[in-house]
């Protein structure tokens, strides 16, 4: 089984999630009393808030390339970003580290394919739903049409992350403003959306949507099992 580095702590509710997910998924494989071999280096989620607010990515760099080159001084054999939008940093980090890095779109990507589905919302913070690291992968790779809310509701989107759900608060009138984002999102041909942020399937599951969902957080994290107990030629 090869050994599981996670970058965490943005938000730590999330980076919780990740953990428990990769844990259960080695169980459902392997049986018995198995469980991960991972390591996690988790950050202070008040100064990455600070800093990609201010819109300091060169210090944001620094500091994801520093965790994931602790990681592989650790013998990771894989790293994986416990967040969506500090993916603006995966560059630098596959530039500087040897070891793989999976990125939490292509993961995205290749289940979103599976179903055949060609156009999807995306919703997540305002730096990964207006950015194009996470559409650009999504469009040139896998021939995915990507939509994103109006103006008005990426704010809503990103407002609540921020506000509410990296603190732990679930609150139904939230719940009920993505189910009308995503419903408006059907109305202009959307065949599914994408939670792209690991907080989001906090808030929102398939039984609150008439289209299919995509969690980030599950589909990254069950692709980094499966890398992990892939067995080598």
């Amino acid at each position: 089984m090869k050994k599981i580095g996670l970058i965490g702590g943005m938000s730590w509710e999330s980076s919780h999630v990740y953990y428990e997910i990769i844990n259960k998924k080695v169980k459902e494989v392997l049986g018995g009393f198995h469980s991960s071999r991972c390591i996690m280096e988790s950050v202070d989620f008040a100064e990455i808030e600070r800093l990609q607010h201010k819109g300091d990515w060169d210090t944001l760099n620094k500091i994801m390339v520093e965790s994931a080159k602790n990681l592989e001084n650790a013998k990771a054999d894989i790293i994986l970003l416990c967040t969506n939008t500090m993916h603006l940093c995966s560059d630098q980090i596959i530039k500087n580290t040897k070891i793989p890095f999976l990125h939490i779109a292509t993961a995205t990507g290749n289940q979103i394919r599976k179903q055949n589905i060609n156009k999807v919302l995306l919703l997540g913070t305002k730096f990964t739903m207006e950015k194009d690291f996470y559409k650009k992968i999504l469009s040139e790779n896998f021939n995915i049409e990507v939509m994103i809310p109006n103006e008005k509701d990426r704010n809503t989107v990103h407002d609540i992350i921020y506000n509410e759900l990296v603190h732990g608060k679930i609150e139904l009138e939230s719940k009920i403003r993505y189910r009308n984002i995503i419903n408006n999102s059907i109305k202009s041909g959307a065949e599914g959306v994408i939670l792209g942020c690991t907080e989001i399937p906090l808030l929102i599951n398939d039984s609150d949507v008439n289209i299919p969902i995509f969690d980030t957080t599950k589909i990254h994290a069950e692709s980094a099992v499966e890398i992990a107990l892939k067995k080598s030629n």
